[in-house]
């Protein structure tokens, strides 16, 4: 059986820029003519981020394939399930995952929040989700001043859990770049070990997409 390839996508907090990046990232792919296509297995609240996927995916998947989990609160998962009296069990995840990725060649795989939002309790949180669907971790780093304490938590938790993220992509939230936006992306690689695959600025229609083909193989 082909090896299925991709990425999860996480972030240093909600609003770094996952869906952005994942965005981003499909349509670079699909621009190399790899056949990526997008999957955020929870949405909570508006479902505008699993659109902008199935749209970047040019639409090989439908959005209740992009996004099998939609809980209409607006809150982290584990709350939103509560509030709807429902239970979010890790095998949806992992079998909304086997649908996508038996219809291209790369799945682009979207957290929700951070990297230790729950879902379930903190048995299984998005770290645990990553964990699951066993895809290299490219953390998205929403860069602004506290961006270094959010990435330095974050990597840590990571390691803690055994999993070594791949790279960075750093999303830089503010048009003017202050000093600690402009030092931020060297202080993290020299601390924290961990490459800083790009950096987007707001506005950037798209990515190169070598970097992460070379990670993958392709």
């Amino acid at each position: 059986m082909e090896e299925k390839k991709g990425f999860f996508i996480t972030g240093t907090d909600t609003d770094a820029g996952k869906t952005y990046v994942s965005d981003l990232l499909i349509r670079a792919f699909r621009a190399e003519r790899v056949d990526a296509v997008g999957y955020k297995p929870i949405c909570c609240g508006e479902r505008d981020d699993a659109e902008y996927l199935r749209l970047a995916s040019e639409e090989r998947v439908t959005i209740d394939e992009v996004n099998p989990i939609w809980l209409k609160t607006p809150a982290a998962p584990h709350v939103a399930a509560m509030f709807e009296n429902i239970s979010i069990e890790p095998s949806q995840v992992k079998e909304g995952y086997d649908l996508v990725a038996s219809k291209a060649s790369v799945v682009i795989a979207e957290g929700a929040g951070g990297w230790m939002v729950p879902i379930a309790g903190m048995d299984y949180t998005v770290g645990h989700m990553a964990k699951d669907l066993g895809l290299p971790v490219i953390l998205v780093v929403g860069n602004r001043l506290g961006a270094l304490n959010h990435t330095i938590l974050t990597i840590q938790s990571m390691r803690a859990m055994g999993v070594e993220p791949v790279g960075l992509v750093f999303n830089n939230l503010v048009e003017e770049q202050d000093t600690a936006c402009i030092t931020n992306k060297g202080i993290i690689e020299d601390m924290m070990g961990v490459e800083v695959l790009t950096d987007v600025i707001r506005g950037q229609q798209e990515i190169e997409a070598w970097p992460f083909l070379d990670i993958l193989g392709l």
